[in-house]
């Protein structure tokens, strides 16, 4: 029971709770902002009906998800000026700038864009609409990276300086503080990540008409497109967790020995799975002998100093690995692990379904595909309280090229007119809230995936054949046109009937 009432556990147990719910939605609308931007790019392109209701489609899909994401990070920026006031004294001179650019910028743009596609049908022309959907996924992926930015600077600061009474840091360089040497890496591994997980979705969707027997041709351009989406992911996520785990190495040191629960100087293993026991400091599992000092550096005889180590020295004094989440850092980087794993094979299985033209008999990998987004956001997350929980007992890690003195303990940063009860409260209230609006978004996207594509608005420009390639009509409106019938042809028109002229053909 003393744990509620630690006023600085609560506080980071809300911050956990809301970060991680509303970090569902954020890789979401990165992966499927991307799949809507290459549907309508396909419906632009062959001016087929089907192809723009699949189009719209998806353009649904995505608002839900970005409305909910919006909704869940609101909160966070309020709990940076309540239960972490502290925190925000100290880093506000760096925060500031990245903040503001983020809804300035990339959140402006987005909603911006994001309203063409909602409302701008029948009032722009099919390019520029096509061109509005790729930058509501360029907006997502700019925003994206100036969060990655402030969240990268909490890992390797850089950029700054203590100020002279030692209160805050004080913002020196800009554009060293924004690309601070994790924000390239970080940013690269969360995008790939993200468009993984937009693929899978894509495929779980096709899945399901493939399981049900219907929209079997919108099923099989969206699991074509999902397959070729994941596997892009897929295989650069795996070169960003390489060059991840060299930037963790060359920087963040006590993350890295957490990561393979090493608490003595060693070249460490691989562990496959494990237990790490805390009391006598060991790990209990089998691992691949010097496969992490390969990751890291390239070879696999490099010894690591350990968490023990590491904690005598000046730099990361403040470590007490008696008190450091060690399993914990291990259980979630080995899940992060372990589920990238498992992307790959998906998708490995769903390619040669579609390239064998099997997928439509492989009832089994439909129901395993079905259930795939779930893998990829489990490593999502499992990858992110690796990264949060790593840097612990600091908020802002003293890295090894970050400014000297520019660090802060975790226990330092909350605020301490915040009491447990008014945490509690606010706790209970969030999961509750968060829970009513994860039931609404499940609702809407499952009644959107059971209704399947329905017929899109017209785009401006499209009866006309404007923006519409020669082989093919966007029509609205009409449902039986007899095309030989003199009156539906338009002159000097050749063959093709214009959609003005079919609907006075009826």
């Amino acid at each position: 029971m003393e744990l509620f009432t630690d006023v600085a556990f609560l506080a980071r147990l809300q911050f956990t709770l809301t970060v991680a719910f509303h970090f569902i939605f954020v890789p979401l609308s990165i992966g499927v902002g991307l799949i809507t931007a290459i549907a309508q790019t396909r419906a632009c392109r062959s001016g087929s009906q089907q192809d723009a209701d699949a189009a719209w489609f998806w353009v649904k899909c995505f608002t839900a998800t970005f409305a909910v994401g919006v909704a869940t990070g609101i909160t966070m920026e309020f709990s940076f000026g309540t239960n972490w006031a502290d925190y925000s004294r100290f880093v506000g001179d760096i925060f500031g700038a990245p903040l503001a650019a983020e809804a300035l910028f990339a959140f402006f743009l987005e909603s911006v864009f994001l309203g063409v596609l909602l409302f701008g049908r029948g009032k722009v022309g099919p390019r520029a609409y096509t061109a509005a959907a790729w930058l509501v996924w360029g907006g997502s992926c700019l925003s994206a990276l100036w969060i990655l930015i402030a969240n990268s600077w909490m890992q390797t600061p850089d950029g700054a300086a203590l100020a002279a009474d030692g209160s805050k840091a004080v913002l020196t360089d800009f554009f060293a503080a924004a690309f601070n040497p994790s924000t390239g890496n970080r940013f690269f591994h969360t995008v790939t990540a993200a468009l993984a997980l937009g693929g899978m979705v894509a495929m779980a969707f096709a899945a399901y008409y493939y399981l049900k027997g219907r929209n079997l041709d919108f099923a099989k351009k969206t699991m074509a497109t999902g397959v070729a989406v994941t596997l892009v992911g897929a295989v650069a996520l795996f070169g960003s967790a390489h060059a991840t785990a060299v930037g963790v190495w060359n920087e963040q040191p006590t993350k890295l020995a957490a990561m393979e629960g090493q608490y003595e100087d060693e070249v460490p293993p691989l562990y496959l799975f494990g237990w790490v026991d805390e009391q006598s400091q060991e790990v209990l599992g089998p691992g691949i002998p010097g496969f992490t000092s390969l990751l890291a550096t390239g070879t696999l005889d490099t010894e690591y100093p350990g968490l023990n180590t590491l904690a005598q020295t000046e730099q990361y004094g403040a470590l007490d690995p008696a008190q450091m989440p060690v399993n914990a850092i291990f259980q979630t980087y080995h899940f992060m692990v372990a589920f990238s794993g498992v992307i790959l094979l998906l998708v490995a299985l769903a390619l040669i379904a579609v390239a064998t033209k099997r997928m439509q008999r492989w009832k089994w990998l439909q129901w395993v595909l079905f259930i795939a987004p779930a893998v990829a956001l489990i490593a999502i997350e499992a990858g992110w309280f690796t990264a949060e929980l790593g840097r612990q007992p600091w908020v802002v890690y003293p890295s090894a090229t970050g400014p000297e003195g520019v660090e802060l303990l975790t226990d330092t940063a909350y605020s301490h007119s915040v009491s447990a009860p008014e945490l509690l409260l606010t706790i209970v209230l969030f999961c509750a809230i968060y829970l009513l609006l994860f039931v609404a978004w499940i609702r809407i996207i499952s009644k959107f995936v059971k209704s399947g594509p329905q017929p899109a608005p017209a785009i401006a420009g499209a009866a006309e054949g404007a923006g519409i390639p020669e082989d093919g009509l966007v029509l609205t409106e009409v449902e039986e046109v007899d095309i030989e019938a003199p009156e539906a042809r338009q002159p000097g028109s050749g063959s093709r009937p214009s959609a003005s002229a079919m609907k006075a053909g009826e």
